[in-house]
């Protein structure tokens, strides 16, 4: 075993890492290395992309928990007293109780209904904008020195913490600030998670990967609807839903490599060439000697270099300091500004939609579990048909049509009532609206991950997750509302949001740029 060790060591800083043999050295970015050396996705990334995206079904739990933590119960009435068609705002409190205590939800524990029923839009609004802060902080962390493994694991630890704090708050406003912590946690782990899977897979492969990630989330939120049936008092609900995190930090991170690219771009060749070998060694393929990674750029400049040129270039490859961007260099480039501007509106549009869906189902009067279950698995199809479709029409196509879809949908949602079959078409229409807008919410982070360079990818990303977030924030305001402004609402967004793509690029089949010399290169 020392000596395979030995011989693995030996490999990785011999020809691979020099430049002793002018006329055999390859310098070549990670995707062509993928793609002619190491395969696209093997069983090295099939294993890492299952291992990472479990952490999306975390966030599912932290997120979508309030649907049940904060639902308003059933009551009755007691003491002989005549409920009839009456509301509880205008009953006496000795002449109706809450169906299971007061214990069941932060509604009935606190009293959140009639003219405090707002506390319970706040206290969700608050946990997106949680969200909005935290996708920033950690975007540039995981950009910056703490890696994208390295912030997965922060943002963990801090879910199991303040989750764990939330089940034994003591008053509302406690609630409140714990609910806004966790959100902050919360809104790092589909980022991090989302860009360590998809970065160590080729170009090829990368959509139908990328796409596959929220099968994570939507398997999370039907597993949460079971847990919260079993444990339907929201204090046990907040704890079996936060020790999960522990868990992952524990039993599946120390299986998980950091990403090649973050090495890539901080610096550290070695490190992400002795990832790239492992990648190989795995899926029964070989590095050959010779081949060196490098940034675009630098790749770009080795071909039109002599041989005599390729040695000093190589040099300064391997002595070069780590390349560190951030959001404001994102908009100094007039390139990355437009994209970041037109994907900003487009997934704050995106996440009003589907948050609001997604909370709306508690005024559709019906089974709460079962509509939550029903919900996240036709996000399931909704993800199969987006990923068969992605690599044959593309990413800016199936963005517009998805979101016009949804939009479509909740237009006719907001022409229904509540009343006989036409409550059930309703709810039909917000179960299509979410089917079109979980494709798009889905293939956006694939979408939006693609059109910034590696150097700012994370905080790119961030800074969009950021906007979703703020349309989270708005979503459970749209939702208090009722009648049929939500789907109103929603329909404009969906139709709206459907006509910014057409100013975006198509990236379907475009390489993964490492810096923003790379991505000009490209587009020259």
């Amino acid at each position: 075993m020392a000596a395979t060790f030995a011989s693995l060591s030996d490999d990785l800083h011999s020809p691979i890492l020099s430049a002793s043999s002018e006329n055999m050295t390859e310098t070549i970015s990670i995707d062509d290395m993928l793609e002619k050396y190491c395969g696209e996705f093997g069983k090295w990334q099939l294993k890492h992309f299952i291992l990472t995206c479990l952490a999306w079904a975390l966030e599912a739990f932290h997120t979508m928990v309030m649907i049940f933590a904060d639902r308003e119960p059933d009551w009755r009435c007691v003491n002989g007293a005549e409920c009839g068609g009456r509301s509880v705002c205008g009953m006496k409190a000795a002449e109706w109780e809450w169906i299971g205590g007061k214990v069941a939800s932060t509604v009935s524990e606190w009293s959140l209904i009639c003219g405090d029923k707002f506390k319970v839009g706040l206290v969700q609004a608050l946990f997106f904008a949680g969200c909005m802060i935290g996708a920033g902080v950690f975007g540039h962390l995981s950009d910056s020195f703490l890696g994208r493994k390295g912030s997965l694991t922060v943002v963990c630890a801090l879910n199991t913490i303040f989750g764990c704090l939330t089940a034994f708050s003591p008053n509302y406003w406690t609630y409140v600030l714990l609910r806004l912590l966790t959100g902050f946690s919360s809104g790092g782990v589909g980022l991090c998670a989302f860009v360590l899977a998809t970065e160590p897979v080729g170009p090829s492969k990368r959509g139908a990967a990328g796409m596959s990630t929220f099968y994570f989330f939507s398997g999370g939120i039907v597993i949460l609807s079971g847990i919260a049936y079993i444990f339907q008092t929201w204090r046990t609900l907040y704890i079996v839903t936060s020790i999960p995190s522990l868990m992952y930090i524990m039993l599946v991170l120390p299986f998980i490599s950091e990403s090649p690219r973050w090495y890539l771009v901080r610096g550290r060749i070695h490190e992400a060439t002795k990832i790239m070998s492992v990648i190989a060694s795995s899926n029964g393929k070989h590095l050959p000697d010779g081949v060196f990674l490098a940034l675009d750029e630098e790749v770009s400049k080795s071909k039109i270099a002599t041989n005599d040129d390729k040695y000093n270039l190589i040099n300064c490859i391997e002595n070069k300091d780590a390349q560190i961007g951030s959001i404001v260099d994102v908009i100094r480039y007039p390139v990355t500004r437009i994209r970041l501007f037109l994907a900003v509106a487009i997934n704050f549009l995106t996440s009003m939609v589907y948050y609001g869906l997604s909370l709306n189902v508690a005024n559709l009067e019906t089974n709460l579990y079962m509509n939550v279950l029903l919900n996240a698995a036709v996000e399931m199809p909704a993800f199969i048909i987006t990923a068969m479709l992605l690599d044959k029409f593309g990413r800016k196509p199936l963005t517009i049509g998805t979101m016009w879809f949804s939009g479509l949908f909740c237009l006719m949602g907001s022409l229904m009532s509540y009343i006989g079959v036409w409550k059930v078409i309703k709810m039909v229409c917000g179960v299509l609206g979410i089917f079109g807008m979980s494709g798009t919410f889905n293939l956006l982070y694939i979408y939006t991950a693609e059109l910034f360079p590696t150097v700012v990818r994370n905080a790119a990303l961030g800074c969009t997750i950021q906007a979703a977030r703020f349309g989270g924030i708005l979503a459970p305001f749209v939702v208090v509302l009722g009648g049929w402004l939500p789907f109103g609402v929603f329909a404009a967004c969906g139709i709206i949001g459907g006509t910014f793509p057409f100013f975006l690029p198509e990236t379907l089949n475009m390489p993964l740029y490492d810096t923003f010399n790379g991505l000009e290169a490209g587009l020259a």
